[in-house]
């Protein structure tokens, strides 16, 4: 999936330099003009160099109609986010404070263009195209293009998916990128992302954090929520991985969060969370996910959960409203590093919004959040606006006189690491500059010059950039681009007046000496529950003594069932394990004999299948009977009589053979049965394969020159075939009894307190033989019959011998599959109901028509009434 984005967005990048260089060479001058350009909500000031920014001031977008009919329109940002716009504003305050700073980039000014990404990785990529492409209406080419570029780099994206995005396409110039929010792991990839980094540790580092939050309180039983992209999907990675070798624990359900506010989707997985017996949920999405997955947990009253969440929405304040605190009240959160920036509180004060804001390089993005603060519009206003009672802003509105989350500094977090990111840029800049010429790192030990900027060059000083912030971190990256890992553990409280407080309890970070620590301060915690103490989450409680665990079939290993063990008759606390065909007993003091299991005589369907077969005997001894009594007759007596005796007493022992396999299978029996079955059917389908080659004989000698045929088919030769054939199938048995006989067996593997007595075949391949042997003659038989089926009525005998065998061939072909997948004696029952329904279906179609005739219809058991039938056709 990731390799056909990548080929997406660099045939994006390929086409939009396309369009470039295909609009200068028209002009053929030194006048080019853009071939098209993006309007994004942006934020703007110029400097001698210039640092990009990506931040998200808007949650939700729209995007336009694209049937091409006519120029599509940019698509539109709704929803402000007053954090995103509060971390754009710390960029701008961090350039305004070095631009201050006499000892940091003297005599350099930096300036900044800042765009919103609305949440849409299409309008992030279009805000970073911009920003290292530029977007001048109209630019003069040099004799030689040197100069500054646009930007030298940028701070964002908050998304890993849109940093993974847009580094991979501006990583092929180098162009460097810090993020102050993008954890994925997979971004510490240096052969993917040469230019990449983050002031934020990495989610590998987030994700062990959380495990060890969760063997903390013993939770090995939790949920978790993530939003489909790689920021979510990497996470869910980890913890499948991590979460049962570091904490012991498993996942209940693992879902993925709709980017759209999809109902149905959404209802399906708080559904989910509602059944389900953990009492933990873990959520790596972002706030607007959050918004609208607690729009539905709302909706369904699901109370009783303890959230953990992801540095994404930990902080977000548009969900600690008191309609949703009675839900995630008491949330854990894994929380960027506080820290302290002097001096932003008043620098936001400042901010005036631009008047002028139709201006394409106007700073539209304040004029949205002094609308959306003091509920007013600029002039013009939108139809209708001032009609309803709307108010037009001014720009002289006092931002001390409204509540706004723009000016709590008391808790800056994604700020602070956008703080750093800036100064990261800037003293990787300053140290480029004071490069001394000759002594540089580059070709030549050259050094890189103001006028002579290349991206490339500020990336191998961000690899060694060192320098310590004014709240006292020290700001390094390490060959992956990471910084040293620390997180705060936070903790909502919902105060008993109704407010909400943000409490830090502890911490988690790593140092080279003692690896990873967790500390947490849990008197300070505050549980929403009515125990106020931490919840029990777990799949199965511990084991008593004298029981063990046995997982649940398809379930985690956290699920399992507490089996009592044998503890032996010296009342041992350790399980002792009873002898093969022994079990614990109820009070699981001694080993008592397993049950025994076999398709039995005694039990229903035993008692059935022996009454089914008797039944059949007795059925083909009454049809003899019949057949003897009137063996003169035309019926009877029409296509070899012996042949249909042979038949009938074959059919009866098919009928008998089945009850060797009921019972309990000894050594006789088991070498008994398949012979005996074998050769039985092997018997009845030999005869009923020589009246199928009779008929066609017959019907061949009554034209004119076939009497010859005749010869070879008397009765001598008829009764050797079936000989010779049956035969076959008795040498097929002994070789099979004398290389591989069949043996009883004790299987313990279906059930562990039960014996499952059954027969083992031995040899899979003589079974295999005895079976394709009958199915051969079974196929020959129906092919000859089918082939005769439209003879005339006095040979019709074919068309009863086509549907026997039609039956016979589907009752084990049916057989087969069914048979393999049986267990125990069930397998067995399954031979014998085969072996019964074949011989039922033998019997009825072949002998069923002709003893109708006999008994009920003796007018047509007449030679004349026969051949005039033949003779009317």
């Amino acid at each position: 999936m990731w390799t056909l984005l990548d080929t997406n967005l660099l045939l994006l990048m390929l086409l939009y330099l396309y369009f470039f260089s295909a609009v200068s060479s028209s002009l053929y001058s030194s006048l080019c003009q853009l071939q098209g350009e993006f309007h994004l909500n942006g934020m703007h000031k110029d400097g001698d160099v210039v640092l990009g920014g990506l931040f998200e001031i808007h949650f939700f977008s729209n995007y336009p109609d694209l049937s091409f009919t006519s120029e599509p329109q940019q698509p539109t940002c709704y929803g402000f986010n007053i954090l995103g716009f509060r971390q754009a504003q710390t960029m701008a305050f961090a350039i305004d404070e070095i631009n201050r700073n006499s000892n940091l980039l003297p005599n350099v000014t930096l300036g900044y263009s800042l765009y919103d990404n609305c949440v849409q990785l299409g309008i992030g990529f279009r805000a970073a195209l911009l920003l290292a492409s530029g977007q001048e209406e109209k630019v003069l080419l040099h004799e030689t293009c040197v100069g500054t570029p646009p930007v030298l780099g940028i701070v964002g994206d908050s998304s890993s998916t849109r940093s993974m995005a847009i580094s991979t396409v501006l990583g092929l110039y180098r162009v460097p990128m810090v993020s102050y929010f993008a954890t994925c792991s997979c971004l510490s990839d240096r052969q993917r992302f040469p230019s990449f980094f983050r002031t934020i540790p990495s989610d590998a580092f987030q994700v062990r954090a959380m495990i060890q939050i969760l063997k903390h309180f013993d939770w090995t039983w939790a949920g978790l929520l993530v939003r489909d992209d790689d920021y979510g999907l990497h996470a869910a990675r980890s913890f499948q991985s991590d979460l049962g070798p570091y904490g012991g624990g498993c996942l209940a359900y693992t879902e993925i969060l709709p980017w759209d506010n999809d109902p149905d989707e959404l209802r399906r997985i708080v559904d989910v969370m509602k059944k389900s017996t953990a009492r933990v949920v873990i959520v790596f999405a972002h706030e607007s996910h959050m918004i609208d997955l607690m729009e539905e947990v709302v909706r369904q009253n699901v109370t009783g959960l303890q959230w953990i969440a992801s540095e994404a929405w930990t902080a977000a304040a548009v969900l600690q409203t008191p309609r949703l605190m009675p839900y995630l009240g008491g949330t854990l959160g894994i929380a960027i590093r506080r820290g302290e920036i002097p001096g932003l509180r008043d620098f936001q004060l400042q901010i005036r919004p631009d008047l002028y804001h139709n201006n394409r390089r106007g700073n539209n993005m304040v004029n949205q959040f002094w609308e959306h603060t003091f509920q007013c519009r600029f002039a013009p206003p939108p139809a209708g606006w001032v009609e309803a009672g709307g108010a037009l802003c001014t720009g002289q509105e006092d931002l001390e006189s409204v509540e706004t989350e723009l000016l709590d500094v008391s808790d800056l977090r994604p700020e602070y690491n956008v703080y750093k990111a800036v100064y990261a840029l800037a003293y990787a800049l300053d140290d480029m500059l004071q490069c001394e010429p000759g002594r540089g790192p580059f070709s030549g030990h050259s050094c890189g010059n103001l006028q002579r900027l290349e991206p490339w060059q500020l990336v191998y000083y961000l690899d060694k950039v060192n320098f310590t912030t004014s709240f006292g971190d020290q700001v390094s990256f390490d060959e992956n681009g990471d910084v040293l890992p620390i997180y705060d553990i936070i903790n909502w409280q919902w105060l008993p007046d109704g407010r909400t407080k943000v409490q830090t309890v502890g911490e988690v970070k790593k140092s080279a000496f003692k690896g990873e620590e967790l500390t947490l301060d849990e008197d300070k915690i505050f549980w929403n529950f009515k125990s106020k103490k931490p919840p029990r989450s777990v799949c199965s409680e511990s084991c008593p003594p004298g029981t063990r665990m046995a997982r649940k079939k398809g379930e985690p290993e956290c699920c399992f069932d507490c089996i009592p063990c044998s503890e032996g008759t010296i009342n041992s606390m350790e399980c002792t394990s009873c002898p093969e065909d022994f079990w614990s007993s109820p009070q699981r003091d001694h080993c008592v004999p397993k049950t025994t299991e076999f398709l039995s005589y005694h039990e229903p369907l035993g008692i059935f299948l022996t009454a089914t077969s008797l039944l059949g005997t007795f059925i083909c001894i009454v049809v003899l009977g019949i057949f003897i009594y009137h063996r003169r007759t035309p019926v009877v007596r029409a296509n070899n009589s012996e042949l249909s005796f042979q038949l009938l007493l074959s059919l009866k022992l098919c009928f008998l053979c089945s009850l060797l396999f009921i019972g309990r299978p000894r050594l006789w029996t088991c070498q008994l049965r398949h012979a005996a079955f074998g050769i039985s059917f092997v018997l009845c389908v030999s005869c009923i394969l020589v009246k199928t080659m009779v008929v066609l004989a017959v019907f061949k000698a009554s034209k004119p020159g076939g009497e010859a045929s005749l010869k070879w088919f008397g009765v001598l030769q008829q009764r050797g075939t079936v000989l010779v054939l049956t035969s076959v199938q008795a040498a097929i048995c002994t070789a099979w009894l004398l290389s591989a006989s069949p043996v009883p067996h004790k299987n313990t593997q279906y059930h562990n307190d039960k014996i499952v007595y059954e027969c083992i075949v031995g040899s899979p391949v003589g079974f295999a033989v005895l079976l394709g042997y009958i199915g051969l003659l079974a196929m020959l038989s129906f092919l000859l019959a089918f082939l005769a089926r439209n003879l005339p009525d006095s040979f019709n005998e074919a068309k009863l011998i086509t549907f026997s065998m039609l039956i016979f061939c589907a009752v084990w072909v049916a057989f087969v599959p069914a048979y393999i997948s049986s267990p125990g004696k069930y397998a067995d029952a399954v031979e014998v109901f085969a072996i019964l329904a074949s011989s039922f279906g033998l019997l009825m179609a072949l002998f069923g028509p002709k003893c109708y005739i006999i008994l009920l219809r003796p007018e047509r058991n007449t030679k004349k009434a026969i051949m005039g039938r033949a003779e009317r056709k």
